[in-house]
């Protein structure tokens, strides 16, 4: 019955409401006289008897002018109270009015307890429709079946959120503070978090909200961890950093970070080594529409640098990134740029006429599979692009050059690494060249949620029911958020003196199988195993890849040195003196000349120390 209520149309719905107000209001008004007489049989009232038919008369248009009859229900709350006491106290004082004027024994009082009985009826109906409206919803399996994990401001802005739109049903509150526990919010009970597992169950939730924005890292990973083993979808709002309103909506939520998967805290940066190279400079970054450029550039933008100069192959995506920052371009000039990193003349230019101080080399291929099977695209890019950016830097007096390097340079098994590496010894060799430019390398692990990494591929697959493919049960990577790796290349740049070597202290590495698992309990699912054939996602392995280790390395040596930030150390490693170096270089052009692949494999094993080239792969590109 309820549900074929909430399928009319809104012109039937207002005409039933006014139907309803017009029976119960007089109803109201006899029910007023009586408590005033203590008496249900109103003896010697027959003047009266009009008032029954005036209240109709005087309440349905006051409430149609004043929008009571044009209010959602679904949306219902203080303003809509407010509109109610209003409307009604206008109606009431009118009938009152006309009544003393016209008809005796009808006492002030009588009217007040009317006036009272009428606020009841009016707001009560709608909250009692409502509440029949949710339960249709419920039983229809119309909506998703909440509980909200926080019962603080933001968690509270969050179930209004959701009880005034549609799609969510919030259920209950779970909070840790026990002053809290027993309370109702909204409508809602608050419970302690050791009665969840049997609260699911109970009220078949099928997401859990993590609404408590200002929880520390620590207690937020216990508390995920707590969250995976019921089988239930997380979803989480951000930190209060995000948050920057300081009003939650639906539209804030969002799956759970990977960065909370972890087992560190995030690096915290410090101001002074981020500013030194960026504010008040003339800025360019190489690659500025990729994963990590893209998020350099935020960070450089928000140390107010003079300029911004973003060199950028992709058409589209420095269309995008240009859009993006289009709200910057009354501080800060940006330039946006179609380039290519191996064209030295034109990188040269560009950092001569806009007197770039400061060069972020992000431009890369870094997915191991593609180089592989391009192997000469692969190394033109990773290790001419360089070559040529460095010497335009050189020549054009450009006072620090910061290459985003790789962990997987660390004695490579493939020519992404070894190319990185070469790349990096490129750096190094005109560091020991005498250049008045500062070459600094900085070397980090996987980055979370960057194009081509395991995190979205994971989602996808997860989205689809599976399988998740991982390439071995227990190969491991080192990991970090974008921002944090843009932040420490900012921050490494500014204690370069030449040559350096800078790396993360990252932490323990992270087994992808175990990442995979979390990521499959979070979306509220199972994984499917000899253990448990019932589960919703298989995960496969599908074997390592052509040149992909089982664990990556930091470090070529054994030493690394402690430096100015406690998280950022240098690496004290051997390179080739120009010299040397430059022959080598010469003789991998003249095979990337001729797309030979084989003789560039081999010639990167000369110049990479522990690089052994497989036989796989193409020269084509």
């Amino acid at each position: 019955m309820v549900g074929r209520l909430v399928q009319l149309p809104r012109g039937v719905k207002q005409a039933v409401a006014m139907a309803l107000d017009s029976v119960f209001l007089p109803l109201a008004f006899w029910f007023a006289l009586a408590l005033r007489r203590n008496s249900f049989f109103l003896q010697g009232l027959e003047e009266v008897r009009w008032v029954f038919f005036l209240i109709p008369l005087i309440f349905v248009p006051i409430f149609y002018y004043c929008g009571l009859y044009r209010a959602v229900l679904h949306h219902i709350g203080s303003r809509f109270a407010f509109l109610v006491f209003c409307s009604v106290s206008v109606a009431s004082g009118v009938v009152e009015v006309i009544v003393q004027i016209l008809a005796r024994g009808v006492s002030h009082s009588a009217m007040i307890i009317f006036w009272l009985l009428c606020l009841l009826f009016v707001g009560g109906s709608r909250v009692v429709v409502r509440m029949l409206f949710s339960q249709s919803s419920f039983r229809k399996g119309g909506c998703q079946l909440v509980a909200v994990y926080g019962a603080g401001s933001a968690g509270v802005q969050l179930v209004r959120a959701m009880q005034a739109g549609e799609g969510y049903c919030p259920c209950f509150f779970v909070d840790d503070d026990a002053s809290l526990q027993g309370s109702v919010i909204n409508g809602l009970p608050i419970y302690s978090p050791e009665k969840l597992p049997g609260l699911v169950s109970k009220y078949n939730i099928s997401l859990i909200l993590l609404a408590i924005p200002s929880l520390a890292t620590g207690r937020r990973r216990q508390i995920i961890t707590e969250l995976e083993k019921l089988s239930v979808h997380i979803k989480s709002l951000p930190g209060l950093m995000s948050i920057i309103s300081g009003k939650v909506s639906l539209a804030d939520v969002r799956e759970i970070d990977i960065e909370d998967l972890l087992r560190r805290d995030p690096v915290v940066p410090e101001e002074r080594l981020l500013s030194l190279c960026i504010t008040d400079k003339s800025v360019m970054v190489t690659g500025a529409g990729g994963s990590i450029g893209s998020e350099l550039c935020r960070q450089v933008l928000m140390l107010k640098p003079r300029r911004l100069v973003l060199v950028e192959l992709s058409e589209f995506a420095l269309y995008k990134i240009d859009r993006e920052f289009a709200q910057y371009k009354g501080s800060v000039e940006i330039v946006p740029l179609l380039g290519s990193v191996l064209d030295g003349y034109f990188l040269e230019t560009v950092m001569t006429e806009y007197q770039i101080q400061t060069v972020y080399h992000a431009a890369a291929y870094k997915h191991v599979p593609m180089v592989e099977m391009n192997v000469v695209a692969g190394v033109r890019n990773n290790v001419f692009g360089t070559y040529r950016a460095a010497i335009a830097a050189r020549n054009a007096k450009v006072d620090w050059f910061i290459l985003i390097s790789t962990d997987k340079a660390v004695r490579p098994t493939n020519v992404m690494g070894a190319s990185k590496r070469v790349a990096e010894l490129v750096l190094q060799g005109q560091a020991r060249d005498g250049a008045q430019t500062k070459f600094i390398i900085v070397r980090f692990g996987n980055v979370l949620d960057s194009s081509g990494s395991v995190v979205p591929l994971f989602r996808a697959q997860i989205l689809r029911g599976g399988p998740v493919t991982v390439t071995h049960p227990e190969v491991t990577r080192y990991f970090m958020t974008i921002p944090e790796a843009a932040q420490l290349v900012l921050q490494a740049g500014a204690m370069g003196k030449g040559g350096d070597v800078f790396l993360l202290d990252m932490g323990e590495p992270i087994r992808i199988a175990d990442m995979a698992q979390h990521m499959i309990r979070l979306h509220g699912l199972r994984v499917r195993d000899a253990a448990n054939p019932d589960g919703d996602v298989e995960i496969c392995y599908s074997g390592l890849r052509p040149g992909e280790k089982l664990h990556e390395e930091l470090l070529i040596g054994a030493d690394a040195t402690k430096t100015e930030h406690t998280r950022i150390l240098r690496a004290e490693e051997e390179g080739l003196a120009w010299s040397s170096l430059e022959p080598l270089l010469q003789r991998m052009k003249a095979a990337c000349d001729v797309c030979d692949a084989t003789l560039v494999r081999e010639i990167l094993s000369e110049a990479v120390s522990g690089y052994s080239p497989s036989e796989r792969g193409h020269g084509s590109s």
